[in-house]
C-alpha cells in the first residue's frame, strides 16, 4: 500500500444481507459510494430521521466481544468485520446504510464484505488519504494482555500478534507476523472466522445470546478442535484476532505507519491503542504549530 495515495471509495453501491449473531434479527446491509473527506457513516435507516454514528473510537461503546458504536442514543453493534473488509480494501469514503442495529455475522470474518466490494469495485478520489505515523513506542495493556505501536524506518504497517490459549487445549499459541497491503488483506486475513471455545458458547446461549448461530456459521472449538467447520487455516485464530486488530485500528479515521505488537489483545485494548496514537499525534502537531 503506498501512503499517500488517494482516498478511495466504491464505484456503486454493494448489499450485503444476513442475521446479527447476537441479536438474531435480519438486517440489509448498503455500502453506498461517498465523495472525498466524507468519512465512514453508519446510517440507521430503521429509525425515525435515519440518524448517524460515525466511525470513531470516542464513539465506540464498550461492551464485550465486539466493537459497537453510539452516538446520540443510536447504537450501531459489531462492525468490525466490516470496518476491516473496508480498511484491508483502502476503503476510507463510504456512507453504511443498515436497516437493523447489528451488523450481519455472515460466516464470521471479512470475506461476504470483501466480495460485495470487489464486485462492484473501487474507484480513487481526487483528495489524499489521511496519514497517522508511529513516531515513538507507545505501550498499553498489562502483563495478561498488551498492545505496542513502534516506529518503523520504511511506510509500511506491520502487525504481529501472539496468541495464547492453554497450550493443551484445541487452540494452544499462535503468532503471525503481517506486512499489510490490499492483496494480502484479501488473501491472509479476510477468510479469518471468529473462533470461540464451546464452554463459551454454552454461556452465551445460557444468558440468551447467540441463540440463533449454529456451529457452521463460526468457529467452535471442543476439546477435539472446530465443530462441524473445517479450518481455512491451520492458525484462523491468531489470522482472525488480527483482522479485528485491523478493523479496529480504522477507528482513528487514518492509515497508519508503524508496527503494531500485540499479545492477547482484544477490543477494548485495541480502542485503547487508537485513543492513545492519536493523543500522541495531536501532542506532535500542537508541538509543530508551535515552533512553527
Amino acid at each position: 500500500m503506498s501512503h499517500g495515495s488517494l482516498q478511495r471509495t466504491l464505484a456503486s453501491p454493494a448489499v450485503v444481507a444476513g442475521r446479527g449473531y447476537w441479536s438474531g434479527r435480519k438486517v440489509t446491509v448498503t455500502l453506498r459510494p461517498a465523495p472525498a473527506n466524507h468519512g465512514i457513516i453508519f446510517v440507521r435507516t430503521d429509525l425515525p430521521g435515519q440518524p448517524t454514528v460515525a466511525l470513531d473510537v470516542h464513539a465506540r461503546a464498550d461492551i464485550p466481544r465486539r466493537t459497537c458504536l453510539h452516538a446520540g442514543g443510536v447504537r450501531v453493534d459489531m462492525v468490525e468485520h466490516l470496518v476491516a473488509a473496508l480498511s484491508g480494501l483502502g476503503i476510507d469514503q463510504c456512507s453504511v446504510e443498515l436497516d437493523s442495529q447489528e451488523m450481519p455475522g455472515c460466516d464470521g470474518s471479512s470475506q461476504w464484505f470483501v466480495e460485495a466490494i470487489l464486485d462492484v469495485g473501487i474507484v480513487s478520489l481526487d483528495a489524499p488519504r489521511s496519514v497517522g505515523r508511529v513516531d515513538k513506542v507507545i505501550r498499553v495493556g498489562d502483563d495478561h494482555a498488551w498492545l505496542e505501536a513502534r516506529p518503523v524506518a520504511n511506510d509500511r504497517l506491520c502487525l504481529r500478534y501472539e496468541l495464547s490459549f492453554d497450550e493443551a487445549g484445541p487452540i494452544g499459541d499462535q503468532y503471525l507476523e503481517y506486512q499489510h497491503s490490499y492483496d494480502a488483506f484479501r488473501r491472509e486475513l479476510a477468510p479469518a472466522r471468529t473462533f470461540l471455545l464451546e464452554s463459551e458458547a454454552k454461556l452465551l446461549r445460557s444468558q440468551g445470546l447467540g441463540k440463533d448461530v449454529s456451529t457452521s456459521e463460526l468457529l467452535v472449538f471442543s476439546a477435539a478442535g472446530p465443530i462441524d467447520n473445517p479450518l481455512r487455516f491451520v492458525d484462523e485464530c491468531v489470522r482472525h484476532k488480527m483482522l479485528d486488530l485491523l478493523g479496529d485500528l480504522a477507528l482513528a479515521g487514518c492509515d497508519w505507519i508503524g508496527e503494531i505488537v500485540s499479545f492477547r489483545s482484544g477490543h477494548r485494548l485495541n480502542a485503547q491503542l487508537v485513543k492513545a496514537l492519536l493523543a500522541s499525534d495531536q501532542h506532535r502537531n500542537q508541538q509543530h504549530n508551535a515552533c512553527a
